[in-house]
């Protein structure tokens, strides 16, 4: 392969990635975390993912009305807790519901192509 090719690729794989972020931070948010913790897990499980990224995000989705948050002086530093309030339980499992459909049809569209 070439470098051309592979940029492309990366390009592509980001793409597919975007589609799914946000399925990925609200699947591990039933559980109240701060944004550093959720970092550190969903980069254990496979999922990469920066600070630059997920700041912003969680931002947005509590604008959406899916996360709510609270501010804990606990540590030495003040934190920012999220976890999904009633709309974001009921957005994940709509999406983690679509999500399964879309693998499944991908799952077949891939065996015909073999």
């Amino acid at each position: 392969m070439n470098a051309k090719h592979d940029q492309e690729l990366e390009k592509l794989k980001q793409e597919m990635r975007r589609g799914v972020i946000v399925l990925a931070a609200l699947s591990q948010l039933t559980q109240e975390q701060y944004g550093y913790s959720l970092i550190k897990t969903l980069n254990e499980k496979g999922f990469e993912i920066g600070q630059d990224t997920l700041y912003p995000l969680l931002r947005r989705l509590e604008e959406q009305n899916l996360l709510e948050s609270a501010w804990r002086v606990e540590e030495p530093r003040p934190r920012r807790y999220y976890k999904l309030n009633d709309n974001g339980k009921e957005m994940l499992q709509q999406l983690s519901e679509n999500w399964r459909s879309q693998v499944e049809i991908i799952r077949r569209l891939l065996n015909e192509t073999k």
